[in-house]
């Protein structure tokens, strides 16, 4: 079993890449674009802004598989950044249950971004591409 799922692995990778990518750019265009239109992002202070064209860039160079690691990196340091500065202290006191502080996304996006500026882009990414030639 093991082996036939690791012949998926490379692919699953760069599949993994370009999902998180699109999901860190619907963030960032919901928050720069207001678009979809959501009542949580209608008045944006400016360091929701920041984040948000952070993502915008990150999410669509991580699709193309562009810079990854660095990248994911960043991302990677902005969503702890956004899980403590703006989840960890929502309500009474500081409470570490992302299921009530709604900080469930933000881990997931660091750990799966720490996660692909160790690994790469893999093997269906413009810096594999870039290495071919």
């Amino acid at each position: 079993m093991d082996q036939t799922f690791a012949r998926f692995q490379p692919i699953a990778l760069s599949l993994l890449r370009f999902i998180t990518g699109l999901l860190l750019l619907q963030y960032g265009i919901a928050k720069i674009f207001k678009f979809p239109v959501l009542p949580y992002f209608a008045n944006i202070p400016p360091l929701i802004t920041v984040a948000g064209t952070i993502e915008l860039v990150g999410g669509a160079l991580l699709m193309i598989g562009l810079f990854t690691r660095p990248v994911a990196f960043i991302l990677s340091g902005q969503m702890a950044f956004a899980y403590f500065l703006g989840h960890m202290f929502k309500g009474a006191s500081p409470v570490f249950l992302p299921l009530l502080n709604g900080g469930t996304a933000a881990i997931l996006f660091c750990f799966t971004c720490l996660y692909l500026a160790t690994s790469g882009g893999g093997p269906i990414s413009a810096d594999a591409a870039m290495k071919k030639s």
